[in-house]
């Protein structure tokens, strides 16, 4: 093992490749199989994991990771002991281990990664230009970890935030001193395993030569665009958007949109997805035309945005907006009720809920607060609802309210109503229990 986890094959080099032959190849669409094998000694829980993670690839990149069926290069992921692999395409089959501890979805693309072909980002060639080793602090004996390889960084800027940089204190003397330390700042954080990076992905598109337009959003908040925006989108794209927040729900919001309209969108069009691919469940079919779309929320931490542009006429595309939320949801049907978090038992602390009532056009949104009983406080700074006329925070606020007095029927004057739900810190109550229903504007 060097740096531990890389297996080295005595046989050839394991840094250079300029032949390609430590590389997968593409086959005649343009995509890269990766065959493998998965051991049966992994639990189901286990192999969700694994296959989560080789779809972020699928989903990002043009890596495949594809089950094994006659080829004579491919991966073995199976148990042995530790978390390791080869560094790029072996000759014959390969071994990547992951064992328990390994199942964390960055410590699964970790690993992939070393197969596709990558090295330790602390290991690239121009690392002294970004952070210092503090070889005093390194446990005798395992300084060769930290060595820097003749790579191949393909122009791409180095990445505080890959899945493949060590964390702060890797191989520690204590446990706790810094052997890595960012420069100029030395606050920056290293070393996650929350998942690949947007960096990761463009380096994997570029060794690749994958010519895809893909872009991944790992914030908790952030924004993205269309292609060129404001100016027009090229025609023939075909682009995705990941979102995958470290946490809680995603909450997107769109301040711009023009798409090129056509019946039934089947020209261009913006596609969301509940989910991290584009098989999981639809929060929007196809948008296209201009105006507002409304916001959306994810039932969990991914959402996924698919743009597609035809051979004719462009537009200046969408901008957007995404947080997060801890709970709440986007609710269409005609009728329905919502309520915060545990209700009728006490709401959890530390509560942002956002639930967007949205109904079709030339009907008007109302909500009846059935129950209700929070936090009493007199100008409601500590735990509340805000409601407000409209699809967003910035629409006109209808009210704000706490304690158990009864809240009035809300009624908005358009066709969608936003409500958000606070808590603090202290004192915890039964919440509420909403019921809605669209009515015809009269």
């Amino acid at each position: 093992m060097r740096e531990g986890d890389i297996a080295v094959d005595l046989r050839r080099n394991a840094i250079k490749c300029d032949d390609n032959s430590c590389r997968w190849g593409k086959n005649s669409t343009g995509m890269v199989n990766v065959p493998y094998t998965l051991s049966t000694n992994y639990t189901s829980s286990d192999q969700t994991i694994i296959l989560t993670a080789m779809q972020e690839f699928a989903t990002l990149t043009c890596v495949r990771f594809i089950p094994r069926t006659s080829e004579s290069n491919y991966l073995q992921i199976t148990p042995i002991s530790g978390c390791w692999s080869y560094i790029g395409k072996q000759d014959t089959s390969q071994i990547v281990s992951l064992v328990r501890d390994c199942m964390v979805l960055g410590s699964v693309q970790h690993e992939l990664n070393h197969a596709l072909g990558f090295f330790h980002e602390q290991s690239r060639s121009d690392r002294d230009n970004y952070v210092d080793i503090l070889y005093n602090n390194i446990q005798p004996g395992t300084e060769a970890n930290f060595k820097k390889f003749d790579t191949d960084n393909q122009g791409v800027e180095y990445d505080y935030g890959s899945v493949m940089h060590y964390p702060r204190t890797a191989f520690s003397i204590d446990g706790s001193s810094p052997t890595i330390v960012p420069k100029p700042n030395a606050s920056l954080p290293i070393g996650q395993r929350y998942g690949l990076s947007n960096l990761d992905v463009s380096k994997i598109n570029k060794l690749y030569n994958c010519g895809l337009c893909r872009t991944l959003l790992s914030g908790s908040s952030g924004s993205l665009t269309s292609s060129n925006y404001p100016n027009k989108y090229p025609s023939a794209s075909s682009c995705l958007w990941l979102i995958r927040a470290p946490s809680n729900q995603v909450l997107l919001e769109f301040s711009a949109f023009d798409v090129q309209a056509s019946p039934d969108c089947t020209s261009d069009y913006l596609r969301i997805y509940d989910g991290p691919t584009t098989s999981s469940p639809l929060l929007v079919t196809k948008a296209c035309g201009s105006g507002q779309l409304p916001p959306m929320i994810s039932t969990k931490n991914t959402m996924l945005l698919e743009f597609v542009s035809d051979n004719t006429t462009e537009a200046t595309g969408f901008k957007a907006s995404y947080s997060t939320v801890t709970c709440g949801s986007v609710l269409t049907n005609p009728t329905g009720t919502f309520s915060t978090p545990s209700y009728p038992s006490d709401y959890p602390p530390f509560m942002d809920c956002t639930w967007i009532i949205t109904a079709p056009p030339g009907f008007l949104v109302s909500v009846n607060m059935t129950d209700f009983y929070l936090e009493s406080q007199k100008t409601c700074k500590y735990d509340y609802v805000l409601a407000f006329d409209g699809p967003k925070a910035t629409s006109p606020l209808m009210g704000t309210f706490c304690g158990n007095a009864a809240v009035p029927i809300l009624t908005s004057t358009g066709n969608s109503l936003l409500l958000q739900f606070h808590s603090d810190d202290s004192i915890q109550t039964r919440g509420f229990l909403a019921k809605y229903t669209f009515v015809t504007r009269k």
